[in-house]
C-alpha cells in the first residue's frame, strides 16, 4: 500500500502519495506541462490533437503498470510518455502533413504500422539490456554520452520557448509585445515560486506561474473564449488503426535505436534526483514510525524502462497515436518540485484521457497562449539542459581526459549546431537527411567506443578517481 502519510523532506518519492488535493493540483501540473509538446508534435506530423493527448495518457499508465508489475521493488518507474519529437521528420515524410492540417486516415495508418515496428525495437533492446546489466551498458552508454545528450535535448528546445513565448513572426521579423509581457510575467513568477515559496506552493511553481500569466494574459487581451463558448460538451478523439506498409518500417523503424540514449539519459537524471530525495529524507529522519526511505534503484532499470517505452509506442499507435518517449519537461518538474509520486503521474495521465473527450476542458486548456506556455518553459527547458550537466558532475565525468572532451565536444556540436543549422533540425549528409539529436548521440556512442578500444578502464568514474 503506497504511504499517504505528510513525507518528511519536502518531497514525495515514488511510492508515497499526497492528499486528495495535492494529488490533483500536483497532476493538473503534470499535464500542463506535456501538453505543448505532445500537442506541437500532433500538428507538425498531421495527427489527431486529442487522439494524440488520448493515447499520451494511455500510454502513461500502461508504463506505470507494466514498470511496477515487472519491477523487482515493485516499485514503478516515475516516468510520464508523451510524443517525440525525434520521429517528427521519419512521419512527416510518410504523412505529408503541413503544421496544423491533419493527415488523410490512410496516411496515419500506415505511419501507426511503423511506429508499432518501432516499438518492437525498442522492446527487443530493452531485454538485451536487462540481460547484460548496467556495468557493461555504461560501457556503450557512459554518463559522458548520457549526459551530453541530455544537455543537448534540451538547449534543442531553447529557440522554440524563446520565440513562441514572444509571440515572434519569422515572416515579418517581429515579435508581440504582449506576448512578451506575459511571458516574462508567468517566467518570473515561476522562478519566484521554485525558489522562494515553502511547502505546497514550492511544489507547484510551473502551475502557479502559468496561472498568474493567464491573468495577465485576460488583462493583457490576448486570450479567445470563443472556442470554449462553442465546443460540444462531448468529443470523441477520432481512433485509426494501423495498416502494415514497408516503406513506413523503413522510414520510421530505426528511429528507435537513435532515442535509447535519451531514455538513458531521462533514467540516469531520474535516479540521481529521486535518490538525493531519499538521502535527504534519511538524514531528517522520520516524524511517523515509518521506516526511513530506502534506496532507488531506478538506473538499473534500464532495460524496463527501454522495454516499457517500446511497449507504450505499440500502445499509443494501436489507437492513431505518434511514437512517444518519456517526457524531460516533466522530469524536470519533478526534479524543481521534489514530487516524483507514480499516483501523480497516473492522475495526471486519467486527467489526459478525460481531456480528450471533454471538449470545453480541452477548449480552455487551447486558450492558453503559447507565450504563458512557453514562458514557464524557458525555464523548463533550460533545467533540462541543466540537468545533464548534473548527471555528469554526479557520476564525476573527467572533463580533462582527451576521450571524455572529444565525445562531449562532438555531441554538443552536432545535437546543438544541427538542431539551430538547418531547417527542421535534419542535417543533410551524402543525399539524406539525419535528425540532430539523434544523430549526435549515435555518433558520440561510436565515437566513445573507438576510443576506448582495448582500454580496460572504461568507466567515467574510475577514470576520474585516477585522474
Amino acid at each position: 500500500m503506497q504511504n499517504t502519510l505528510k513525507p518528511v523532506g519536502g518531497g514525495y518519492l515514488p511510492d508515497e502519495r499526497p492528499s486528495a488535493g495535492k494529488l490533483l493540483a500536483f497532476a493538473l501540473q503534470q499535464m500542463l506541462v506535456m501538453f505543448p509538446a505532445t500537442v506541437t508534435v500532433a500538428l507538425l506530423t498531421g495527427f489527431h490533437v486529442s487522439t494524440t493527448i488520448f493515447a499520451s495518457g494511455l500510454a502513461t499508465l500502461v508504463f506505470l503498470g507494466v514498470t511496477k508489475l515487472f519491477s523487482s521493488d515493485k516499485t514503478a518507474i516515475p516516468l510520464y510518455y508523451g510524443s517525440s519529437f525525434s520521429y517528427i521528420a521519419a512521419i512527416v515524410g510518410m504523412t505529408g502533413a503541413k503544421f496544423g492540417e491533419t493527415a488523410p486516415d490512410a496516411l496515419i495508418s500506415q505511419a501507426q504500422f511503423g511506429i508499432i515496428m518501432s516499438g518492437l525495437v525498442s522492446m527487443v533492446v530493452g531485454l538485451i539490456v536487462a540481460k547484460f546489466g548496467m556495468a557493461k551498458i555504461e560501457k556503450v552508454l557512459p554518463p559522458s554520452v548520457t549526459g551530453s545528450v541530455a544537455l543537448i535535448i534540451g538547449a534543442s528546445l531553447f529557440a522554440t520557448a524563446l520565440t513562441s513565448a514572444a509571440g515572434y513572426d519569422a515572416t515579418a521579423n517581429t515579435a508581440s509585445s504582449k506576448a512578451w509581457v506575459a511571458a516574462l510575467i508567468t517566467l518570473l513568477a515561476t522562478v519566484l515560486f521554485s525558489v522562494f515559496c515553502k511547502g505546497v506552493w514550492k511544489q507547484l511553481p510551473i502551475l502557479l506561474g502559468i496561472v498568474v500569466g493567464y491573468v495577465a494574459s485576460i488583462c493583457l487581451g490576448i486570450v479567445d473564449f470563443t472556442p470554449v463558448l462553442t465546443s460540444d460538451l462531448v468529443v470523441a478523439p477520432h481512433f485509426t488503426l494501423p495498416k502494415p506498409n514497408l516503406a513506413a518500417v523503413l522510414a520510421i523503424m530505426p528511429i528507435a535505436i537513435a532515442t535509447i540514449p535519451e531514455s538513458t539519459a531521462h533514467l540516469f537524471q531520474l535516479d540521481l534526483y529521486i535518490n538525493k530525495l531519499a538521502d535527504e529524507k534519511n538524514l531528517t529522519g522520520s516524524a511517523t514510525k515509518q521506516k526511513a526511505p530506502r534506496k532507488y534503484k531506478i538506473a538499473n532499470k534500464l532495460g524496463l524502462n527501454l522495454f516499457a517505452d517500446g511497449l507504450c509506442d505499440i500502445v499509443a499507435s494501436m489507437f492513431g497515436g505518434p511514437a512517444g518517449t518519456n517526457y524531460g519537461e516533466n522530469i524536470s518538474t519533478m526534479s524543481i518540485t521534489k514530487v516524483f509520486s507514480n499516483a501523480v503521474l497516473a492522475v495526471a495521465a486519467l486527467l489526459a484521457m478525460a481531456v480528450s473527450f471533454i471538449g470545453p476542458v480541452a477548449a480552455f486548456i487551447n486558450t492558453i497562449p503559447a507565450a504563458v506556455i512557453n514562458g514557464a518553459c524557458i525555464y523548463l527547458f533550460g533545467v533540462i539542459a541543466v540537468q545533464g550537466v548534473a548527471l555528469m558532475i554526479s557520476k564525476k565525468v573527467n572533463i580533462f581526459d582527451e576521450r571524455n572532451v572529444a565525445v562531449i565536444a562532438v555531441i554538443l556540436v552536432i545535437g546543438i549546431g544541427g538542431s539551430f543549422g538547418f531547417p527542421g533540425g535534419m542535417i543533410p549528409v551524402f543525399g539524406a537527411e539525419l535528425p540532430a539529436i539523434a544523430t549526435a548521440a549515435m555518433v558520440g556512442i561510436f565515437l566513445n567506443l573507438v576510443l576506448n578500444i582495448g582500454r580496460k578502464n572504461t568507466s567515467t568514474e574510475e577514470v576520474a578517481s585516477n585522474g
